[in-house]
């Protein structure tokens, strides 16, 4: 995989109250594109920040459907993919990619 691929992959870091939680448990969560396989995530993941990946758990989001001036629209679905990192390897999220 190129290291575009990998940008690609991982679109943003999630930062809520509930993964600032998990990060105390060595795990970091990332949003990711809908066809991301956790194969292709754990690879992105130990190549852009140059760790090792114990686990990839994927969650997907549907869209809610929302009333807008009378009109309803749809969210977009979304995929977050937490990433259980092993011991003795950390990602600040806060910091960014260099």
């Amino acid at each position: 995989m190129s290291a575009l691929k990998h940008y690609d992959t991982i679109i943003a870091p999630v930062i809520t109250e509930k993964a600032t939680l998990l990060s105390e448990k060595n795990q970091v969560v990332f949003r990711v594109p809908l066809t991301a396989t956790k194969k292709d995530i754990k690879e992105a993941v130990e190549k852009l920040f140059n760790v090792k990946v114990g686990a990839v758990n994927t969650v997907v989001r549907k869209g809610k459907t929302k009333f807008f001036r009378g009109i309803a629209g749809k969210r977009s679905d979304t995929k977050n993919a937490i990433v259980t990192l092993l011991e003795g390897y950390s990602i600040d999220v806060t910091t960014g990619l260099s």
